[in-house]
């Protein structure tokens, strides 16, 4: 079996430096994609799925720090790392604040920036398989059955599904009441090769609601929340 490749944004200004982490990196099995600032950085993680981001926090136009903020804000969950040449107690606590996960020093180990990743895409991963749902769901008269990929609806309809929809409905449903962002969509549903237009995902949510909402117009269950993803509620 193919081992998971994982995916890794890294942020990094210094070309001396980002080209000898993403070299080391990539020998240990790292799909990398650069960016070289933090407004790139933000807009690669829009477009993108990653298990991991690597943050500098001296970039050009946006610091690391305001790069990081504002991936939070976006209700993005990735794990981030900050790399930094700022080494006070002061310049940690703001990092991790701001929504770091870890925070290493330069000049740092290479072994030790290497096991820090390795932690924190498994405490991720470990995290993510936590909330999981059974073979079938049930909620407001229908049931998903997401083995037969097939649902019943509050009237009695039995309704085939394609296997993104029966994906897309279990991966909402494993996330009740949150919003899920987009980019975690595109990895788990569609995978980190093939990304759909947000057109496509609408798409998807507006049969959803057709299927089990009483009225496709006042959804109760299913919901898109702009520029940030989608929601399913009870």
């Amino acid at each position: 079996m193919e081992k998971t490749k994982y995916s890794i944004l890294l942020v990094e200004d210094e070309e001396n430096l980002h080209d000898t982490l993403k070299m080391n990196l990539e020998l240990e099995g790292y799909e990398v994609t650069s960016a070289y600032d933090g407004a790139a950085a933000m807009k690669a993680v829009q477009n993108e799925y990653f298990d991991l981001i690597i943050m500098d926090v001296m970039l050009p136009e946006i610091d690391g720090i305001s790069a990081t903020q504002n991936i939070r804000l976006t209700n993005n969950e990735v794990p981030i790392l900050i790399l930094s040449a700022k080494s006070t107690s002061a310049d940690k606590v703001l990092g991790l604040k701001k929504g770091a996960d870890d925070y290493l020093t330069k000049p740092f180990d290479l072994e030790e920036l290497m096991l820090r990743i390795e932690k924190l895409i498994k405490k991720n991963k470990i995290i993510q398989e936590k909330s999981t749902v059974g073979d079938t769901y049930s909620f407001g008269g229908n049931t998903i059955d997401f083995k037969a990929q097939e649902a019943r609806t509050a009237n009695g309809e039995k309704i085939p599904l394609s296997k993104k929809e029966s994906m897309l409905l279990k991966l909402l449903i494993e996330n009740k009441n949150e919003v899920v962002p987009r980019e975690k969509i595109l990895q788990s549903v569609w995978g980190y090769n093939v990304y759909p237009t947000t057109r496509t995902i609408d798409n998807f949510i507006l049969n959803f609601r057709k299927y089990f909402e009483a009225d496709s117009r006042n959804p109760i269950y299913f919901h898109s929340v702009r520029g940030v993803g989608y929601k399913y509620t009870e």
